[in-house]
């Protein structure tokens, strides 16, 4: 199963004043590597649209488990992989590590949305194409 690691070095526009890093900060890292997780497996933000006709990948339900903070300077790799797909759900795991230590365990589920043929005003879900979940899951 593909998955892909980045380094984010914690910066102090991340922390609340007890210099640890405010939680929201965390989901928009992660919203962040999901999408640079999509570019590393080779399907840009650009191929979902003008390849598969797709809008985009909104997140549905989001959740995480903090075990250990992070301060300002401090380095964390994101590892980022997708856990299950469906007809056009999909479920990412991303698990931060500080060191050798895991310091947090986050789950999201999105979903491939297009436009709905009937009104290009409203969004309807699309199936996953069969390209893009082999790249996930053939690694």
């Amino acid at each position: 199963m593909f998955v892909n690691r980045r380094d984010v070095q914690i910066r102090w526009g991340d922390c609340d004043p007890a210099n640890i890093v405010y939680y929201p900060r965390y989901f928009a890292m992660f919203d962040d590597s999901t999408s640079i997780m999509f570019e590393a497996a080779g399907c840009s933000k650009q191929d979902l649209v003008h390849k598969y006709g797709l809008v985009g990948i909104p997140m549905v339900d989001t959740r995480a488990k903090f075990h250990i903070p992070s301060t300002h300077g401090d380095w964390i790799t994101i590892e980022s992989r997708i856990e299950s797909i469906k007809r056009s759900s999909f479920e990412v795991v991303h698990r931060v590590l500080k060191g050798e230590a895991l310091a947090i365990e986050a789950f999201e589920t999105r979903v491939l949305v297009g436009r709905h043929p009937d009104d290009p005003a409203r969004l309807k879900s699309a199936p996953f194409p069969q390209e893009i979940i082999d790249r996930f899951m053939n690694g």
